[in-house]
């Protein structure tokens, strides 16, 4: 499985920069398995693709302010990037300098922080901080806006890289499919009376990791922590008895339900998961995905390309192009139906 096959020519004035004005003006790319056809819609038109019997399926991480600016010890500058936080004091991160720092050199994040560099392991450092880690981020952190968001982060990011159900803090990535739903939105939902359930996936850096093997199966791919509820387990049964979808609100969401429901028995609580979904995985739950559009050669766009088929996909997305939809985090929406 050459990565080749997941390329495709993007111009640059089609990722977005900036989020639009409100959540539910996104545009919706509406692909479904009945016929190879794609049709153009709001947003907001989400509610008319759902029934009463579907399930809406929404991770509810929330972003932790993870950048953060400092100072070796020897006097470079350095960015670090919190990646997953193990104790109070005590982190995984990564770290941009001129140099790399060396185990048990220190970083100054402010006159009262003190990093010490613990490990390094494959890229990845662990540190530990002379304060709580969560009470430095809150003081001193800048919301973590993606590599391809070419600007510096302000004031109202804090906000809108964040969904408006946001709970448990711990991702450096928002649940980007997540971003187009505003109080309006879930109105409808309610009046529908569609089915929501919520779990928890810690988005970590390791969603950036290009591929950069030839053979898409040699790729490592990187572990993320989730919890699932046992009553997001209830309304997926019923919702399965009562012959209604499963939608999956992002590609986060997916990966949790996908490792859970590959298993002879469903795992209630606390997991990781590294599952690598390419081309022939048969899914076990997920109907339907509300996802963003995604970078060339990524693991995403081999999920979704696993999804509906590759080919299918690469159409789709010259379409997106053709028509000018806006990509990544903070651009527009796909609805996908298998």
């Amino acid at each position: 499985m050459h990565i080749s096959e997941f390329n495709f020519d993007l111009p640059d004035e089609l990722i977005a920069q900036e989020p639009l004005a409100a959540r539910s003006h996104s545009r919706l790319l509406v692909s479904t398995g009945e016929n190879n056809s794609f049709s153009d819609h709001q947003f907001s038109d989400l509610i008319d693709l759902l029934s009463e019997d579907d399930l809406l399926v929404f991770n509810d991480t929330r972003v932790i302010k993870a950048r953060l600016k400092g100072v070796k010890d020897t006097g470079g500058e350095v960015e670090v990037m919190v990646d997953q936080i193990l104790s109070p004091i005590r982190f995984k991160c990564l770290i941009r300098a001129s140099r790399r720092p060396k185990v048990g050199q220190e970083i100054r994040i402010s006159e009262d922080v003190l990093f010490k560099v613990t490990e390094f392991i494959d890229g990845v450092f662990e540190m530990e901080s002379t304060i709580d880690i969560y009470e430095c981020l809150g003081r001193y952190g800048n919301t973590p806006l993606p590599p391809y968001i070419r600007r510096q982060p302000v004031d109202s990011d804090s906000e809108r890289y964040q969904t408006i159900y946001a709970k448990n803090p711990g991702a450096v990535a928002a649940p980007t499919a997540g971003l187009h739903f505003d109080p309006p939105i879930f109105e409808k939902i309610k009046q529908k009376n569609i089915k929501i359930a919520y779990l928890t996936l810690h988005v970590g850096v390791g969603t950036f990791k290009p591929v950069t093997v030839e053979n898409v199966l040699d790729h490592a791919m990187h572990f993320e922590r989730y919890y699932f509820p046992s009553e997001t387990a209830e309304l997926i049964s019923e919702t399965k008895e009562r012959g209604g979808r499963i939608c999956a609100v992002g590609t986060t969401s997916l990966r949790v339900l996908e490792s859970i429901y590959s298993e002879d028995e469903v795992k209630i609580g606390e997991g990781a998961t590294s599952l690598f979904i390419t081309p022939g995985y048969t899914f076990s739950v997920v109907d339907c995905l509300i996802t963003n559009f995604h970078l060339p050669k990524s693991t995403l766009f081999m999920l979704v390309s696993a999804f509906m088929g590759t080919d299918k996909m690469k159409r789709a997305y010259k379409h997106a192009i053709d028509q000018k939809y806006r990509f990544f985090s903070y651009g527009d929406a796909m609805f996908l139906a298998k």
